[in-house]
């Protein structure tokens, strides 16, 4: 959320110097042309990924139409979504696909970078928990659909889980797109965490410092992962068991922010105003929230009560899928059809729960390393790695406050942002034109 065009400023800068110049396979070549959507920044990224992802199909099909005034032809579309982005983009296609787009347009890559798919997890953390109660409450209609708690759907699931469902057109539309690639922060992505960012149900390195996990790097870019292995229980409780009392405690600390990152003596002086600085900031940020959702549920039931609204494009959707949703419900519900699926770690766990039911699998309870998830996360996980082509790309970068930024040179302003570049660089390279 709160994003902003020039957010992508480095991600645009990119992919034109990789394949600016570059041609298709065609008699006449290709040529890329990029959209850096606008209409969705900063206040206005509070009303919801649906009425966004309006907002950016509304916007591809102006630009398809620019370049058909101007005698030029689209042939074929990609789209990058960052963070919330990512979530919009997978409702913009499915927008797409409704409006027969792809008949005329060939799909060709799907890529998002620290987006939250399955919505924002719960840890079992005080600060985790806060974050969880005051986000539905302070953060509109996105806040609510993040952490699953709208009923979007005329059944009343949540829209996180229709995105996610093989009945609904937006996993169809996902399907026709032949590269699909995330990537996701490994590790101190304090905004999407690992599991929601990768589609994992678990987490093997939020103890990475302890854990004795083995991690290899892509050669050509320093913070991709090029593999990891775990060692076994025993192996690890070993290892953690030798550490020092006090590196372990340190170890289990965030780092500190950068704007707190002083040198000597102003690193020490700071800290006796922490406890006025810090309730302070809370307030103001609380405060902002609050003003920014109260503006956002007005311009949506500003939107809503439009006369043309019954016929927008996530209406149109909705009314089209109700008959399908209907069928598909009841096989979720059925735990006989649930045991029947194919076995898998994830859809055996969603068919240890009942609907709607707030829990973590019964066999363990919840950690760091194994978040809460809804029942309807948990079908979401299972259904989007069943999709052949989706390709995961983790990217690792240690000793960073939030790596959320920094996977896409988000604030060139501070040198560390720049780790970055390798990241959007392997996506560039990867980019089929």
């Amino acid at each position: 959320m709160w994003g902003n065009p020039s957010h992508l400023t480095r991600v645009h800068e990119i992919i034109q110097e990789v394949k600016g110049n570059a041609r298709g396979d065609g008699s006449e070549g290709t040529e890329l042309a990029v959209l850096v959507a606008q209409t969705n920044r900063d206040e206005s990224t509070y009303d919801g990924i649906d009425w966004g992802g309006e907002r950016v199909a509304k916007e591809v099909i102006n630009e398809v139409h620019k370049y058909e005034s101007q005698g030029r032809r689209v042939t074929r579309f990609s789209i990058m979504g960052y963070s919330l982005g990512g979530l919009l983009g997978r409702y913009v296609i499915g927008i797409l696909h409704q409006q027969k787009f792809f008949d005329k347009v060939t799909p060709v890559n799907f890529n998002t970078i620290s987006t939250p798919h399955v919505g924002i997890p719960t840890l079992p953390t005080a600060l985790s928990a806060v974050s969880s109660y005051l986000g539905r409450k302070l953060l509109s209609r996105t806040g609510e659909q993040f952490f699953c708690a709208d009923k979007w759907s005329p059944k009343g699931r949540p829209l996180i889980e229709v995105l996610s469902d093989p009945d609904h057109i937006f996993y169809q539309a996902l399907l026709l797109f032949p590269n699909i690639r995330i990537y996701a922060n490994a590790i101190n992505d304090l905004t999407v965490p690992y599991v929601t960012g990768a589609i994992e149900s678990t987490d093997p390195f939020h103890d990475y410092r302890i854990n004795g996990i083995n991690i290899e790097f892509l050669e050509d870019y320093k913070f991709i992962i090029k593999s990891y292995t775990k060692p076994n229980s025993t192996t690890s409780s070993a290892l953690v068991a030798r550490r020092p009392l006090v590196s372990r405690i340190t170890d289990s600390l965030p780092p500190i922010p950068p704007a707190l990152r002083f040198t000597f003596p102003y690193n020490i002086m700071i800290f006796p105003f922490l406890p006025v600085l810090l309730p302070t900031f809370v307030s103001i940020l609380l405060v902002r929230f609050s003003i920014s959702s109260k503006k956002s549920r007005a311009r949506l039931q500003s939107l809503e009560a439009d006369a043309s609204a019954g016929e927008r494009l996530a209406h149109v959707v909705a009314r089209l899928e109700r008959e399908l949703e209907a069928a598909a419900l009841d096989v979720y519900e059925d735990p006989r059809g649930l045991a029947s699926a194919d076995p898998s770690p994830d859809s055996s766990e969603v068919a240890k729960l009942g609907s709607g039911a707030e829990l973590v699998p019964q066999s363990e309870s919840a950690s760091l390393s194994r978040p809460t998830f809804t029942t309807s996360q948990l079908r979401s996980i299972d259904n989007l790695n069943k999709i052949p082509q989706l390709k995961k790309t983790l990217a690792f970068f240690e000793d960073v406050f939030n790596s959320h930024a920094i996977i896409i040179c988000r604030l060139s302003k501070y040198e560390h942002n720049w780790k970055g570049e390798c990241v959007l660089r392997h996506w560039a390279d990867q980019f089929e034109l």
